[in-house]
C-alpha cells in the first residue's frame, strides 16, 4: 500500500494580523526582521533616517505583501521628538502595537583604548540612549497590548572580543536594562535581547573588511568562530520572530546570542 501524501508541518508562531515596529530597519539585519515578520503575516512599521532607502524599502514590501500591511516613516530614535512623532503617526494609522524590535545601533573601530568623547557620546546615543527612549515611549503602549519588547544587542556585550570600547559599553548597557525593565513589566509585556554575533550583509563593515583582506578575515573567521563562517540577517531575524512569538511566550529577561559558537569558544 502507497503512503499518502506527506503533509507539510509548520509551527504557528501566533503572529498573525499582529502590528510591529521595527527601528533602524532599511537595510541589514532591521530589513530582514521586516521580511520575516511579513512572512508570519504580522504588519510592519519600518523605520530609518536614511529616507532614500526607507522608501525603496517600503515599495519593496508592498510590492510583495500589500499596500495595507506596510507603513514607513523617517525617525532618529535618539531624538525624543522624533519619536512623539513616530508615536503619533502610528497611534494615527493603527492605533495599537503588539511588538517593538529596537535595531537601531552602530560601532565605528578606533585604535585608542578610550575613545574621545566626541566618538563615545555619538556611539552612547546610537546604541544605548535609542533604546531608552525607544522603550520610554512605546512600554505603556505594548502593556496595554500584553505586548513584546525586544533589543538587538552584540555578544560584544558579552565578552571582550577586542571591539570598540564604547560600542560594547553601550551593548552592556543595553543588556542589563532590558533585563532590569523585563522584571517590573513582566506581568504585562515580555523584554528580550538577541546578541548577535559576526553578521556580514553588503557595505557592512565585516562584508567591507572582506574584501579589503579577505585572507586575514577568513583567518578571523576559522580561528574564533566554531561554525566556521559569518551569519547571515536572516538568522538573527529568525531569532527575533521567535522570541516575539507565542511559542516564547515563557521567556523574559534573556538574551539569545546567535553567534555561530564564538562565546562557548572564548568560555
Amino acid at each position: 500500500m502507497e503512503a499518502g501524501p506527506q503533509k507539510e508541518y509548520k509551527m504557528d508562531l501566533g503572529l498573525l494580523g499582529k502590528k510591529v515596529l521595527i527601528t533602524g530597519s532599511s537595510q541589514g539585519i532591521g530589513k530582514s526582521i521586516a521580511y520575516s515578520f511579513l512572512e508570519e503575516g504580522a504588519d510592519v512599521v519600518i523605520t530609518s533616517r536614511k529616507k532614500s532607502q526607507l522608501d525603496e524599502l517600503e515599495a519593496e514590501l508592498r510590492r510583495k505583501y500589500g499596500e495595507n500591511r506596510v507603513i514607513s516613516t523617517t525617525c532618529d530614535c535618539s531624538d525624543n521628538n522624533s519619536l512623539y512623532y513616530l508615536n503619533s503617526f502610528i497611534s494615527s494609522r493603527w492605533g495599537l502595537l503588539d511588538i517593538v524590535v529596537a535595531n537601531v545601533g552602530c560601532g565605528v573601530s578606533v585604535s585608542d583604548a578610550i575613545p574621545s568623547d566626541e566618538r563615545w557620546v555619538q556611539t552612547w546615543s546610537s546604541n544605548f540612549e535609542s533604546a531608552l527612549y525607544t522603550s520610554r515611549i512605546f512600554l505603556p503602549i505594548l502593556e496595554k497590548s500584553n505586548g513584546n519588547l525586544l533589543f538587538i544587542s552584540s555578544i560584544t556585550a558579552l565578552e571582550a572580543f577586542g571591539a570598540p570600547v564604547d560600542y560594547s559599553t553601550a551593548k552592556t548597557a543595553v543588556n542589563a536594562f532590558a533585563k532590569n525593565i523585563a522584571r517590573k513589566v513582566a506581568n504585562n509585556v515580555r523584554v528580550n535581547v538577541v546578541a548577535p554575533g559576526n553578521i556580514k550583509f553588503t557595505d557592512n563593515p565585516w562584508d567591507k573588511k572582506s574584501k579589503s583582506n579577505p585572507k586575514l578575515v577568513k583567518k578571523l573567521i576559522k580561528e574564533t568562530v566554531p561554525m566556521n563562517r559569518f551569519g547571515t540577517p536572516d538568522e538573527i531575524a529568525d531569532a527575533v520572530v521567535f522570541m516575539c512569538s507565542k511559542r516564547a511566550s515563557f521567556i523574559t529577561g534573556s538574551t539569545l546570542v546567535v553567534d555561530g559558537g564564538q562565546t562557548v569558544k572564548v568560555l
